[in-house]
């Protein structure tokens, strides 16, 4: 491996490097980086490419070592950051040719801004009765639609192609094909407002940089030539599009590292191409194969080949090879609770008896529910097990801990006349405070808890009969008027001043100065602190894509949804309240690092199966819930989009069958099982309810 850290750097010296997870390749890629930092590469003319940020991780925590050269700077980017990099950088070039606005800024939309434009845009179709038949929440409807642009921008097939190829594969009942019609009209509308709008979403930005930016020959000389060194880690997980720079990259470059994970493309439905990826291999002067794995024992690698066997091609096993057996462990319990009930016993055994540490455990589930979390997180807590969850894909209003901020947030605005229902009050403080049960907060909410003239109010605990402050305690007494007290600051404060100051600073503040304390429920609340993380940063990527001047109750992108007064933003409590509607009526959160990047040793980790491939961590010991169950190899259901036929390469004559359905399935699980098993150190269990 060492000629393949010191290798050339000049000369077009690029090199493919294949193998499975464990192989050392991004190792080798941190190394290879940090080798051309010594010998004097300048760091600016250096690229780190990767398919998703969460997967830069070694690379940003190598450049904050002690051992990395101090001040050095190197570029980590998707393709998508590209893009956006480079279309703020070259606007006024390509504005009036793209059709925007070239005298105003572009707006660059983060997955959530695009839903709110998007469910603007919505409204109006289903009012007049569009989609009807297909049954999807409305922000399952509103993601599926940005699904199919974003799809056909990573293939680079047309936007107004969208429908066709969903009928041409669409093989049920002639209604569906009404439903593509109308699929394909929001989707050129939404289009045509953004460009209006001078909004790009994330399918807008890949498209202009294409059509509009790359032919520039300032930006290639800025862009191809300026970047000399690549690194391009993760290939399989990226989409056609990436893989088209590359092939335009690769000739130009000094020296380029391009690693594929073989088994890879755990994100086909976010449409990422591992044969477009592997097809980069030729575009490279050398190809290098990784075969040993520096993570799994022979025992784990015999055991995901002979499980993954039935759904994918695997190598034969060797005669006389490593057994399966030792790093397999199984329990059969008869009902669902009793597996669980296992399998918290079995992991607080491991911790104290084998003394693995809390943060090398995974549970896993092909979908994490509520009740789930919620059942695990309590039987783990009777043994003073920390547990840490996280869930991509998932609506961030449904966030117990997002709940909580928000009612807390209308209780400190009563001006914005929302005053929440008393049900999200008690839940708020209990768990606002430390050991406050349900019984008791419903309690102390009925009795502090007030609305008057559509404004919420609570009232201290001190004025509360001694009788029923018995019943509360004075412990949780004392910690619920030391909130009241802080919420009564805060709203005398914001009376006095001129402007709000934010619901992202008023939430910071919130969770820094009280709930973060011990004594309240944030204190030490791994998952709840990424919540308020990712809630404050949503926020603030929410008002930074929000236009500051008035938009007209006419327009391409409708009336504001509370429908009040005739701008969307009146100021920063108007923009509060335009925030908090959009997320009680649903959206799903975007990518924020500290969700994926937080590993505390003290905690077990609970996600779902792609959850942890994504994450690319190895851990000691994996659980997998509910082996047994179809649902780890059922997708998600998508009615108004398919990750497979908006692909590049899925022939458009071709009608989506069962033996379509069947084939990929049994791909995707197996893909799965692989993964997992390449991903756990010394042993898997299989916990099956009958």
């Amino acid at each position: 491996m060492q000629h393949l850290i010191a290798a050339p750097h000049s000369g077009n010296h690029t090199t493919f490097v294949s193998g499975p997870p464990g192989s050392g390749k991004t190792t080798l890629a941190v190394r290879r980086l940090a080798h051309l930092l010594e010998v004097g590469v300048p760091a600016e003319q250096i690229l780190v490419m990767v398919p998703q940020r969460t997967l830069a991780t070694p690379y940003y925590d190598f450049l904050q070592r002690p051992e990395a050269p101090p001040g050095v700077v190197v570029d980590i980017a998707t393709v998508g950051g590209l893009a956006r990099r480079t279309l703020d950088l070259f606007w006024p070039l390509v504005a009036e040719k793209a059709g925007f606005s070239p005298g105003r800024r572009p707006r660059f939309l983060n997955v959530e801004g695009a839903q709110y434009y998007m469910a603007r845009l919505a409204e109006p179709f289903l009012a007049s009765g569009a989609f009807e038949g297909v049954s999807v929440s409305r922000v399952r409807l509103v993601t599926q639609i940005l699904d199919n642009l974003n799809k056909a921008a990573a293939a680079g097939f047309p936007l107004e192609e969208i429908a066709a190829r969903l009928k041409a594969a669409w093989g049920g009942e002639s209604a569906r094909l009404r439903v593509y019609d109308q699929v394909q009209e929001l989707a050129l509308a939404f289009r045509q407002a953004c460009i209006d709008e001078n909004l790009l979403d994330w399918s807008l930005q890949i498209e202009v940089f294409w059509k509009h930016l790359l032919p520039l020959p300032q930006m290639r000389r800025y862009l191809l030539s300026g970047y000399r060194h690549l690194i391009v880690d993760n290939t399989e997980e990226d989409i056609p599009a990436a893989h088209d720079l590359l092939r335009l990259w690769l000739p130009l470059a000094e020296s380029a590292l391009v690693l594929y994970d073989t088994g890879g493309g755990y994100r086909l439905f976010m449409g990422a191409d591992p044969q477009s990826a592997l097809s980069l291999a030729v575009e490279c002067q050398e190809q290098v194969a990784l075969g040993e794995s520096h993570v799994t024992t022979p025992e784990m690698e015999a055991l995901g080949a002979r499980l993954a066997a039935p759904f994918v091609e695997v190598p034969e096993p060797v005669p006389g090879g490593a057994s399966p057996l030792p790093a397999l462990e199984w329990e059969v319990r008869r009902f669902f609770p009793e597996m669980l009930d296992w399998v918290a016993g079995e992991v607080s055994r491991l911790i104290m008896e084998e003394k693995v540490p809390p943060g090398e455990i995974a549970i896993l589930a092909p979908y994490l529910s509520d009740a789930l979390r919620f059942a695990l997180r309590q039987r783990l807590a009777r043994y003073g097990i920390e547990v840490r969850t996280h869930r991509p894909g998932r609506e961030l209003g449904e966030e117990p801990a997002a709940r909580c901020l928000i009612t807390l947030a209308k209780l400190a605005h009563p001006t914005w006349r929302r005053p929440p229902h008393p049900a999200d009050v008690a839940q708020a403080l209990s768990m606002s405070i430390a050991d406050l049960d349900p019984i008791r907060a419903s309690l102390l909410t009925g009795i502090v808890y007030r609305t008057r003239d559509g404004q919420p109010s609570l009232t201290p605990f001190h004025q509360i009969v001694p009788e029923m402050q018995e019943r509360i305690s004075y412990l949780l007494g004392g910690r619920y008027d030391e909130l009241w007290r802080w919420m009564e600051d805060y709203i005398e404060m914001e009376g006095r001043q001129a402007t709000d100051e934010g619901l992202d600073h008023f939430l910071s503040r919130l969770y820094g100065e009280v709930l973060s304390q011990p004594g309240f429920g944030f204190h030490g609340n791994y998952d709840a602190g990424v919540v308020a993380t990712n809630l404050v940063d949503s926020i603030r990527n929410f008002r930074r894509a929000a236009d500051p001047s008035p938009l007209p109750r006419s327009g391409p992108l409708g009336p504001p949804l509370q429908g009040e007064g005739e701008t969307m933003l009146g100021g920063e409590g108007d923009l509060a309240l335009e925030y908090v509607d959009m997320l009680e009526r649903g959206i799903v959160a975007a990518q924020y690092l500290p969700s994926w990047t937080l590993r505390p040793r003290d905690a077990v980790l609970l996600v779902p199966a792609y959850t942890l491939l994504m994450m690319n961590q190895p851990v000691t010991v994996q659980f997998w819930l509910d082996a047994g169950s179809r649902t780890w190899m059922e997708r998600v259901y998508q009615p108004l989009t398919h990750p497979y036929v908006l692909r590049r390469d899925w022939d458009e004559g071709e009608v989506w069958a069962d033996a379509h359905e069947v084939r990929t399935r049994e791909e995707a699980l197996g893909r799965v099982i692989l993964g997992l098993a390449r991903r756990a150190r010394r042993r898997i269990y299989l916990a099956v309810p009958t």
